[in-house]
């Protein structure tokens, strides 16, 4: 019996799933391995633990996996590539394929299918492939400059709003609830964190954004409101380079900003249907661990074939 195993390596927690050709077989969920959050010893012990989690739920032992494809957030040049490679050759046997989690999403979005799949978890990005098998990407280049309408957007633009509306004098919830999530006393205190190097983890506010704009917190719907707009950004430029005129073309989401607001959710599909009306947006859940499941399976076969 061949064993495959899928691993999505989110920017805030790790999932793994083991099948056979048909069926999945074992599941575990756990945290972050991402190298350059944890460094290689931390990423190691999350692995090996998740996985040798994963193959007891199986019922198999690792050795007796032969395909392995992880997905990374954040994927950036061959030398990552190759670190993630080697640690994962000390934990389990078998080929092992490391691609950029987006590679995953769409694959577990629509299969050998066109579409587009926009991931807004602790980062975010859009990808997307044609009829022709073309791809094109938009975004993902880091909390500095980009993932825009992620996480990590989300909580820096939470504690920006918030410091300039108690500059105005106006007043928002999002301060009390980012004092809590922070443990700190006083705004001058919140300031120094969210300019501390290395800096604060800003995807860590998000839950103080939602919570907010459940208790009708119009600066946190207004941050979601903008989360959304910005996401629906990234899925037109994609949209723009593959299919240039009038198409419909599939649009699927996954990641917990989209997952868990409606506020995000609405003005994502709102904003990319005033320019691309000939869009299918489906918002159910897409699971990137069983698009790369789905990968190994493959590598397996032609490896066989």
């Amino acid at each position: 019996m061949s064993y495959c195993l899928g691993i999505d390596a989110g920017g805030s927690q790790t999932t793994c799933a083991i099948g056979d050709g048909q069926v999945v077989l074992g599941r575990s969920q756990g945290a972050a391995c991402k190298l350059s959050k944890v460094g290689k010893q931390k990423a190691r012990e999350v692995l090996q633990v998740l996985i040798e989690e994963c193959c007891k739920s199986a019922g198999i032992k690792t050795t007796s996996i032969e395909q392995t494809c992880i997905g990374i957030a954040g994927i950036s040049g061959q030398s990552v590539a190759e670190s993630m490679r080697d640690l994962l050759s000390k934990i389990v046997s078998g080929e092992i394929k490391v691609m950029g989690d987006m590679m995953i999403a769409l694959e577990a979005a629509f299969g050998d299918s066109p579409g587009v799949v926009v991931i807004a978890g602790t980062g975010s990005i859009a990808f997307g492939r044609n009829q022709r098998g073309d791809t094109a990407r938009a975004g993902g280049w880091g909390p500095m400059i980009s993932d825009e309408g992620s996480g990590e957007w989300i909580g820096r633009q939470a504690i920006s709003q918030a410091m300039r509306s108690y500059d105005e004098g106006a007043s928002t919830r999002l301060i009390a609830e980012v004092l809590e999530i922070w443990r700190v006393a006083t705004r001058d205190e919140i300031a120094t964190l969210a300019n501390a190097s290395p800096p604060p983890d800003f995807a860590q506010l998000f839950p103080a954004v939602l919570k907010s704009a459940a208790q009708h917190d119009s600066l946190s719907k207004e941050i979601l409101t903008g989360a959304g707009m910005e996401l629906a950004r990234l899925a037109r430029i994609v949209l723009r380079k593959l299919w240039l005129g009038p198409a419909t073309v599939n649009v699927r989401v996954s990641g917990g900003v989209i997952n868990n607001s409606q506020l995000v959710r609405d003005a994502f599909q709102n904003t990319l249907r005033s320019e691309r009306p000939d869009v299918i947006v489906a918002f159910e859940p897409v699971e990137p661990v069983l698009g790369a499941l789905a990968l190994a399976r493959k590598a397996n076969l032609s490896a066989k074939a």
